[in-house]
Formats: C-alpha cells, sequence, structure tokens
C-alpha cells in the first residue's frame, strides 16, 4: 500500500525523537558560577573546616553563596551570580594565603536521574561560556644554565676518562670556567673539548697562578636553546592540556618567550593551573664525597621534613626533559613509584655517570615555581593604596637519595614520593613531556563569563527569530504541509543538541550561526519534496501516488545538495581552527539531523494522516 511504513520504523522514529529529548534535556538546566579550593600541593587536603572559613569570608564580603561541597581533593562553594566570581576569588585568595589553589569553575546542576544515563549538556566556547586565560612565561635564563650545567658535567666526565687534572671554579658569567696547573694541561684539555664539542667558545686566562680554561656557549648556540625552550615547553602544555581533557583548547606561542592557553567551557581549573604551572622538572646529581671539592658542592633539603641537608654536586647528569615516558606503579613493599624511562642521549649520559660511580649515592631533585603573594603601597591613580604582587621563588628538593648498585641504561625508578597521588601526578606531568625551561604565570583572567551569557541569549534570540519566520514562511506557502514541517523542524533542533551534547562537541557563536543555517537546509529539503508533490498533482497524478512520487524522486535531489554541503564543512573542519571548527560541527552534524527530520520524520507524519485514505483535495 502506498504511503505506509511498517510498525517497526514508526517505532525506530520514536525512539531517536524519546532518545533525543533526553539528551538534549540537560541544556535546560545552566551551570552555576562556582569557586573551587584545592592544596597546591596533592599532600594537603581540604576538609570541611576549610570549607566553612571560606563561606564565613565570603558572606563577610557580602557575597551570597547558593551552597558549599567538599570533594575528594576540593572544595567547591556555588555563588547566586556570575558577577560574584571575580570578587569572591580576591576574598578566598586573601583569606586562605599561599599553599592554596583558588580557581574560578562552573558547578553542573543537571538532575542526577540524567547523569546516571551519561547526559550531560553541551560543552560552550569561549566565546559563550567564558572560560580561564594563562599567560606562561618561559623563563630562558633557567634554560640557558640548566643546559649549561649539564654540558659541564659532560665535559668534566670527559677530562676525567682521558685523566686529565682539573679544577672546578665558579661560573664565570654563565660560563663553564675549569682551573689547570699548568699550560700544557690546559692545551690538553681544550684540544679534548674542541674535538668533543663544537658549541663552545673557549677563551684562556691566568688567575691565582693557575691556568683559566672558559667554555661559553656560542651565539647560535644560545639561540637554539632559547628556540628549542618555547617550543619544548609549547609541546609539554598542548601534551598536558590533552592529559586534562579539555574541550577546544587554545594552546599557541605568543612573542619570544611567552605561552597563551585559554581553557573554555566547564573544566576543573584549579587542576589545570596546578598542572600546567608546576615545572615538574627533574635534575639527577651524585652525592658528594670526600674527594669532592667545597666549591664544587651545594646543599639540598629533603622534602620530607626532619631529614638533613645533603650536598650534592653541582653538575648535572640529566634532566626531566630527557624523560621519554613514566608509569606510577608500586614497588615490591607496596610504595609508590615512577618507573621512567630516557631518550637516547639520556640513557647514553646516565649509563656514563653511573657505571663508574658504583657504591655512590644519586639523588633525584625536584623542582617548583612556588608563587609568592605580598602586599606593596603603590600609586593607583594617584592614590596609594595596597597591592597584591605576585612572585615566584624556585624551591628544589630531594625526593629520592639511593646507592647506585649498578650502571644503570634508560630506564630505571623513582622512590620516595608522598604517596600514590604524587607518584600519578608526577607520571602524568613527565609523560606529557619534562619543560625545558621553568615557567610562571605571568598573567590569569576569565574571558568574558558576562559577554558570554549576553552572546547566549542573543543567539537564542536570534535562533527563535530564524525558527519563527521560517515557520511561518512554509506555513504560508505549504499551508497544513508546512505545518508538519515545522513540526519536523523542531524535532530537528531537539535531535541536533542531542547529539551535540551526546559527541561531547563544543558550541560557539559561529556554531549558533550554524544551528540557524541548518533551520533553513532543513526547511529546504521540505520545499523540494513539497514542490515536487503540487507538480505531479498539477500533471493529474492521484494525490496518493503524488505524495509517493514526491518523497522518491525529491530524494536524489537533497541527497546530491547536502553531500556537497557536508565535504564543504569536512573541509572546514580539517584545515580550520577554534569557531570555524565550531561552525562547521554544527553544519554537519545539522545536515545529518536534517535529513532525517525532513525527509524519514516528515514523510512518517504524512503517511499516518494520508496513508491509505481518499482525499479529492490537498492542503499544499
Amino acid at each position: 500500500m502506498l504511503n505506509k511504513y511498517p510498525l517497526w520504523k514508526y517505532l525506530l522514529i520514536l525512539a531517536v525523537l524519546a532518545i533525543g529529548f533526553i539528551y538534549s534535556a540537560p541544556n535546560l538546566y545552566p551551570n552555576d558560577p562556582a569557586i573551587q579550593i584545592s592544596g597546591e600541593s596533592t599532600a594537603l587536603k581540604i576538609t570541611e573546616a576549610d570549607v566553612k572559613k571560606a563561606e564565613d569570608a565570603l558572606k563577610a564580603a557580602g557575597i551570597a553563596v547558593k551552597a558549599g561541597s567538599l570533594g575528594e581533593k576540593n572544595a567547591l562553594l556555588r555563588l547566586t551570580k556570575m558577577a560574584d566570581q571575580l570578587p569572591a576569588k580576591d576574598v578566598l585568595k586573601h583569606a586562605f594565603g599561599d599553599g592554596y589553589v583558588v580557581a574560578l569553575n562552573l558547578a553542573p546542576t543537571t538532575p542526577q536521574w540524567l547523569r546516571n544515563l551519561a547526559a550531560s549538556p553541551m560543552k560552550l566556547g569561549l566565546d559563550l561560556s567564558g572560560g580561564v586565560h594563562f599567560l606562561l612565561e618561559v623563563d630562558m635564563d633557567k634554560a640557558v644554565t640548566s643546559r649549561v650545567k649539564v654540558y659541564e658535567g659532560e665535559v668534566k666526565s670527559l677530562l676525567r676518562k682521558e685523566r686529565v687534572r682539573y679544577r672546578s671554579l665558579p661560573p664565570q658569567d654563565g660560563a663553564i670556567a675549569l682551573g689547570f696547573s699548568d699550560e700544557a694541561t690546559l692545551e690538553k684539555a681544550e684540544a679534548l673539548v674542541r674535538k668533543s664539542f663544537t658549541e663552545f667558545e673557549m677563551t684562556r686566562s691566568e688567575r691565582a697562578g693557575q691556568q683559566v680554561l672558559r667554555l661559553a656557549l656560542s651565539q647560535a648556540k644560545l639561540a637554539e636553546i632559547r628556540e628549542y625552550s618555547i617550543k619544548q615547553n609549547l609541546t609539554t602544555v598542548r601534551n598536558r592540556v590533552n592529559e586534562l581533557g579539555v574541550a577546544e583548547p587554545l594552546v599557541q606561542r605568543q612573542g619570544a618567550n611567552r605561552i597563551v592557553v585559554e581553557l573554555p567551557g566547564v573544566q576543573d581549573t584549579a587542576e589545570a593551573k596546578r598542572i600546567l604551572g608546576k615545572t615538574a622538572n627533574l635534575e639527577f646529581r651524585l652525592a658528594a664525597d670526600a674527594d669532592t671539592a667545597r666549591a664544587a658542592t651545594e646543599a639540598f633539603e629533603f622534602r620530607e621534613a626532619g631529614r638533613p641537608a645533603v650536598p650534592l654536586e653541582r653538575g648535572v647528569i640529566i634532566t626531566g626533559d630527557q624523560v621519554t615516558d613514566a608509569q606510577a606503579s608500586f614497588d615490591e613493599n607496596g610504595r609508590p613509584q615512577v618507573n621512567i624511562r630516557l631518550d637516547g642521549h639520556g640513557g647514553e649520559l646516565m649509563t656514563r655517570a653511573t657505571r663508574t660511580n658504583v657504591g655512590r649515592s644519586m639523588a633525584v631533585i625536584f623542582i617548583e615555581q612556588k608563587p609568592q603573594s605580598k602586599l606593596v603601597r603603590q600609586l593607583v591613580d594617584g592614590v596609594e593604596k595596597e597591592v597584591e604582587v605576585q612572585t615566584f621563588k624556585e624551591e628544589k628538593k630531594i625526593i629520592s637519595l639511593a646507592t647506585i648498585q649498578s650502571a644503570l641504561g634508560n630506564q630505571f625508578r623513582i622512590t620516595g614520593l608522598d604517596g600514590p597521588g604524587e607518584s600519578s601526578e608526577l607520571a602524568l606531568l613527565l609523560r606529557a613531556g619534562g619543560l625545558a625551561a621553568p615557567m610562571h604565570f605571568a598573567e590569569e583572567r576569565t574571558i568574558g563569563p558576562s559577554l558570554g551569557a549576553e552572546n547566549i541569549d542573543l543567539g537564542i534570540e536570534a535562533s527563535l527569530w530564524g525558527f519563527l519566520f521560517v515557520s511561518l514562511f512554509i506555513i504560508a506557502i505549504y499551508r497544513f504541509f508546512g505545518v508538519l514541517a515545522t513540526v519536523a523542524l523542531g524535532f530537528n533542533m531537539v535531535v541536533l543538541l542531542a547529539l551535540m551534547s551526546a559527541l561531547g562537541a563544543t558550541l560557539t557563536l559561529p556554531g549558533i550561526a550554524g544551528i540557524v543555517l541548518t533551520m533553513g537546509m532543513a526547511v529546504d529539503a521540505n520545499v523540494l519534496i513539497f514542490s515536487r508533490i503540487r507538480e505531479e498533482i498539477a500533471n493529474g497524478m492521484s494525490i496518493q501516488r503524488a505524495i509517493h512520487e514526491g518523497f522518491d524522486r525529491a530524494f536524489t535531489a537533497i541527497i546530491d545538495g547536502n553531500l556537497t554541503t557536508l565535504l564543504v564543512g569536512g573541509i572546514l573542519f580539517a584545515m580550520g581552527t577554534g569557531p570555524i571548527k565550531g561552525f562547521a560541527v554544527t553544519m554537519s552534524l545539522g545536515i545529518i539531523t536534517s535529513m532525517f527530520t525532513a525527509v524519514v520524520v516528515t514523510r512518517g507524519m504524512v503517511n499516518l494522516i494520508f496513508g491509505g485514505r481518499d482525499f479529492k483535495k490537498l492542503w499544499i
């Protein structure tokens, strides 16, 4: 029989629409603005007392708190107004001080039964939801200093291997300085270094009765180290953002030594700040022994309280940027550890250093840039005020000191960590890539949450007006069939929102433009079908046959038109970035949903109403 669907097709349409309503429903529950408090270190636990302290501080400042809750690693305070976020953050930063991370966040309000079905609202781009903007500054001087220390260790190892006696001297303007007893020994050392290292500019001098050889990196090598440092840090930050699972992030270089990171939407910003901000760098050094000159040693404390400081050699064996893989695990006694894998050069340096030092101790130093805040009086608009200034202090502490039992290669393990949390975090940071140079937050701010809310309101308003005018137009032209097309268009919007939510697609302002465009494309398919039905009736065909032929013959044209548009959407997604990708995703998904609703759903409604009935006239 013409214009009749089998029962399973109707059930399929109903199932798709029901799923669409369920997975689009979370978008009706907007997120609450919130402030998140966590410890700068994983060892610092947040308690109920901290939640109460935060609530009291905000209440004293006149900021309303909707609710406060304690999580496994942090506390979350829900606010009533988005405009209160930044003032609340400042209040809590003063209340808690250093050692705590206070960050902006968004708290979900989706009902639990929807969350149990894995239904969640769409992620919103930075232009709609606001987000966090970090400006990270790479310390190029420390990058050079760190590399010089590695070179110094290699040069000294070479001289010891060739049995050339030398005396370690303090660095001279960032260059390696070595002392020799006579000129012949200096010439032999210079020849060895020149043969093995091409990156040094060498100069001789005499000081305190000894011959001094100064090894300074060439300008070309310094430029190469700086360029490598910013590129390596940029790659590392991207990897760390990927480890955090942030949707549609922006990570790009700015100038010679800065990196911009923007994290839009609902993200754990406190965790992001901790992961991005830590250097997570390591230094491996030998412990000083009786033969080590005092000038060549440096004392370091342990991270564990109560243990005395240990003198270590100034020479660095390797650094954390030579780590290629790191996995958290447990040793035979159930204590946390990190299994390390080095690159080829790092493994060679480690083997060379440990092969000749079996029985000596080797220390693993963990390096952090710790923020310090202080209030200073400054003139602001001609008025002297107390202004909070944030500085950073480099902290180096020993996390492991163990005796070298045998020569180590490119695989070994680090022990002596605080707990599973620290071992997992350290492994994550090292796995994401070691930093070639320390970084600190030069700037941190929120990107327009109020502007984002205004953009959402305007976008919704534009979509509703678009829906209204499209509906009025098609109803005016195609009458009752226009009403059916309008109902199908509403279903299309529901299914599109559900699909974007389920796939975790990010909605941006250009994405809203893609939704409005989808309305036009969905109705365009119905226009082709309805026009074809009119033509067939005008040619004297029966109503049932005209309906059947109208849907069947227009289908080919609809497929061709939509496939070409889908191809363009794929190209935009593959080659575009940021907002262009957002537009491409929405438009491409809209094409898929409009094919379903404009053809299958509309035909299902037409079949239910007109199929198998004898109509003398059709309202089209």
